[in-house]
This record gives C-alpha cells, structure tokens and sequence, in this order.
C-alpha cells in the first residue's frame, strides 16, 4: 500500500487527503473561485475548518459569514454547511474531519450545484 496522498478533482476544485487514521482524516481543500461545495451534513463526523489562503465563505446552519488567511471554524456532526469561494483568486483550507466514519459516503447533500442530490425513498436527499 502507497503511503502517498491521495488527490481527488472535484467540480468545485479539488481535494488532497494529507493523514488517514482511525480516529481522523486530514485534508488540503482548493476551492476554485467562483465556486461552492454541496451544502450538506455528516451523520458521523464533525469536521475543523482552518484557512491558509484565500477568503472563505461559510454557511453554517444556515447562518453566513466569510473567513480569512488564519481563522477557522467547527463544524459539529450533523450541522448542515458549505464552503464557498467568492474571490478572484484561489481558496486553499485543511480539513480535520474527528468522529467514528470518514467515509465520502457520509455526505448528506441538502443541494449541491452539481446535480448530486439524489433523494431516497422517502423523499430525503443522500450523499455520493
């Protein structure tokens, strides 16, 4: 097995998996400006979300609100968010995701720019 990170494009940018353990995942996001990730929840993960460059927009439970180069914010498991990239220049965050499952299976998407929302039987919208 590769002890290499794992780097994944996305519509929104891309994604670069830094640490992957039983107790936490770390990333390196890049969001592209002009660009948004799904608004969406996690069953079983909260995540930290810290800026490195950039200015972030950040909806948190429905509450917006922007964050810049050192700043953060927590994301408790089960609150619905989305980070978005409203400046002319790149977007660069790290991600440490702390629960029980980190999974790309435990996104809940509530809308998503990229028609990934797909609902279930009962009517509720689902991740990937």
């Amino acid at each position: 097995m590769s002890n290499d990170p794992v780097f994944e494009e996305r519509p929104w940018g891309s994604f670069t998996v830094l640490d992957d353990q039983t107790s936490h995942k770390v990333k390196s996001i890049a969001v592209t400006p002009g660009q948004r990730l799904s608004y969406q929840r996690h069953a079983q993960r909260s995540e930290h979300w810290f800026v490195i460059s950039g200015e972030a927009t950040v909806t948190l439970d429905g509450t917006e609100f922007t964050l810049t180069q050192g700043h953060y914010v927590d994301i408790p498991q089960g609150v619905a968010h989305r980070l978005e990239n409203r400046a002319a220049g790149p977007l660069l965050i790290i991600e440490i995701q702390y629960g029980s499952y980190f999974g790309e299976d435990d996104i809940i998407r509530l809308s998503d720019d990229y028609g990934r929302v797909e609902p279930t039987a009962d009517g509720s919208p689902t991740g990937e």
